[in-house]
């Protein structure tokens, strides 16, 4: 950004020229209300940010009081009788087609006007409709063959993008001679998302914890951020050098010449910032992180840092905002991940059958709370937050293992825990067990020299940085009368964990039932949970022991693990899916669907509940898709 004493320098050498004296003042006029003007803009952030953090919240206590609900209240006799059924549930495995037990999704069955009146019915299938589009996921872009978020995330990107134009464009002055006042703003408008663009990014932040939405989900904003922020720039500095070589006025562009305009120390810092944040933007593009994840992990904290300090030096408006996201970026680095976050233990190594695939598993004992947990402040500063001490479902941890060389030491790869959770919290006494499994597939870098490293060691010592996660797909599943999740090849690792702790969970509960001489099954029983597992080569199948499956099976899961795709092609996942869903809703329950697998089967899962809700079902869908 250029700056504005070099304006100023201008006035004090224009003074004596009345007509050049009030274009200077009216330029500086729009400069400051400019800089009022987008100073709004995070006040109108904080409270977007707060009215869907009310909106989560409220959806969170409900889903707790479902929970709670189905816990304490006694079945009836026909209940009764569906969980002993449920419990029965086999696992079926070689199917190409859904069983015949799955019905089509049914459009007559869903309750959408039952006991309406015409006026509440029309209120209803608006609200359904409307409710379904948001859910919906549109088919990849054309020639780029990107994929595209759901068209409610979409919705919510368009609005954040509107407010930015509407904070550039707003009270502009639309003329040449004002031209400096369009660029500047470009400027402005990059520097008051920066610290909006660290927080996104950082692993740990109150945003997870205020909207439910996971660090993945939260990383499409992340991106989305800071592809604004890269054209901000462009527009900013093609903008700055067309307005003082084409633009600017002729007396105020022959007072600097060329040289002593790019060596000025405002331009080189302003450059510096520039050219580190386009590189930001070209190293974090999916096919380069694909190819050379190392070399991103390597130059995405330096640039962060570099870009930090010119931009600091640049301009003195920007330093508030810049020291705000320093603080950001390091309370999270070196504070959470690299004190509170970080574990080292010993791991084996094991190869699985199809010989791209390993596990790296460590087990341990839960440590026992110490003397300070009392105090208030002690579950969020102290090593309680790091993976020793627990993890829920559906939670990841970031490995390192710097047996493989001393390049491998400063990576970090992130992998989603494949194992039960043992849970967090102060319900964790000490003696309690944790086991840990992370299933890795070899491709190239660091996954290919661990998996030739396995090849000779049986343990090794790793560092895990960890857990990171929400807790919004266990809550959403638990709340629901109907539990249904679907994995594809490795995600399993999402939907083993979470199925685990639904089905564990529920025994314990009866347990405690029984203790309490009640004599009867908690209604938590009674929930129906089922799960289709499509896998590509038979071999894949050996990722989750047999005997575990088996024992989920015993404990009334429905079980459904087609023929290989690599055998017998893709099974109807759809018919399978739309008609478990009919079954739920047939039976007035609330349907939660949690999907984990590549895109095309996680938008074929999304789109068939939005077609549940837009006929009328109580359907929620998650989708858990980490995109590295």
């Amino acid at each position: 950004m250029q700056s504005l004493s070099l304006i100023l320098s201008r006035f004090s050498l224009s003074h004596y020229d009345p007509e050049k004296l009030e274009y200077i003042r009216k330029l500086i006029l729009a400069i400051f209300e400019a800089r009022r003007i987008v100073a709004s803009y995070n006040l109108v952030i904080v409270v977007l940010i707060l009215v869907v953090a009310s909106l989560h919240w409220r959806r969170k206590r409900n889903d707790h009081w479902k929970w709670r609900q189905r816990v304490e209240r006694q079945p009836s006799a026909g209940d009764a009788e569906a969980s002993a059924s449920s419990s029965s549930s086999s696992t079926i495995q070689g199917s190409l087609t859904p069983p015949t037990t799955s019905k089509p999704l049914d459009m007559e069955r869903l309750p959408l006007l039952e006991a309406k009146s015409p006026r509440r019915a029309a209120r209803a299938r608006i609200s359904s409709s409307v409710s379904a589009w948001l859910v919906r996921q549109p088919p990849p872009l054309p020639f780029v063959n990107r994929t595209l978020p759901s068209n409610g995330t979409s919705l919510l990107v368009i609005c954040w993008l509107g407010l930015n134009i509407f904070i550039h464009l707003f009270r502009l002055p639309f003329c040449w001679d004002f031209f400096y006042i369009f660029a500047d703003r470009a400027g402005l408008v990059f520097i008051v998302n920066l610290p909006l663009l660290y927080l996104l990014g950082a692993k740990n932040q109150p945003l997870r914890w205020l909207t439910g939405y996971s660090y993945e989900a939260l990383n499409i904003f992340h991106r989305r951020v800071g592809e604004l922020m890269c054209l901000e720039a462009v527009i900013h500095f093609i903008s700055m050098v067309l307005w003082q070589f084409v633009i600017a006025p002729e007396w105020i562009r022959v007072l600097t010449k060329t040289r002593e305009y790019w060596v000025h120390p405002i331009i080189l810092c302003g450059l510096g910032a520039f050219v580190s944040y386009e590189l930001l933007y070209f190293t974090s593009l999916g096919s380069f992180r694909q190819r050379w994840y190392e070399l991103f992990l390597a130059t995405h904290a330096f640039l962060q840092a570099a870009a930090l300090v010119f931009l600091y030096f640049h301009y003195p408006i920007t330093r508030l905002w810049v020291l705000l996201s320093l603080c950001i970026f390091l309370v999270d680095r070196f504070m959470w991940r690299f004190w509170l976050k970080r574990s080292h233990v010993t791991a084996d190594l094991s190869i699985l059958e199809d010989g791209e695939t390993y596990l790296v598993s460590a087990d341990w004992g839960i440590p026992p709370l110490p003397p300070t947990q009392s105090r208030w402040w002690w579950p969020t500063f102290s090593k309680r937050q790091s993976v020793v001490y627990g993890w829920e479902p559906t939670d990841h941890v970031f490995l390192t293992v710097p047996a493989l060389g001393r390049s491998f030491y400063l990576q970090a790869h992130p992998f989603t825990i494949a194992s039960a959770a043992p849970g967090t919290g102060t319900e964790l006494s000490a003696g309690k067990h944790a086991w840990l499994s992370l299933l890795v597939r070899a491709h190239d870098g660091f996954t290919a020299e661990l998996l030739r490293y396995a090849e000779t060691h049986a343990r090794v010592p790793i560092i895990l940085d960890g857990p990171y996660g929400s807790t919004h797909a266990l809550e959403m599943l638990r709340a629901s009368g109907c539990a249904i999740l679907v994995a594809g090849g490795s995600g399993i690792a999402v939907t083993f964990p979470l199925v685990w702790a639904l089905l564990h969970q529920a025994d314990r509960q009866s347990d405690e039932a029984e203790d309490e001489g009640s004599g009867d099954i908690k209604a938590v029983r009674r929930q129906k949970v089922r799960m289709l597992w499509v896998t590509h080569s038979r071999s894949h199948q050996s990722w989750i022991p047999e005997q575990q499956l088996d024992e989920l099976v015993a404990r009334g899961l429905d079980l459904v693990i087609p023929q290989p795709t690599a055998e017998a092609g893709r099974p109807d996942v759809c018919g399978l899916v739309s008609g478990w869903i009919a079954d739920g809703v047939a039976d007035g329950q609330e349907v939660s669907v949690v999907v984990s697998g590549p895109d095309g089967l996680n938008m074929s899962v999304r789109n068939v509940c939005a077609d549940a809700i837009g006929a009328g079902g109580e359907v929620r869908v998650a989708v858990e898709k980490f995109g590295w």
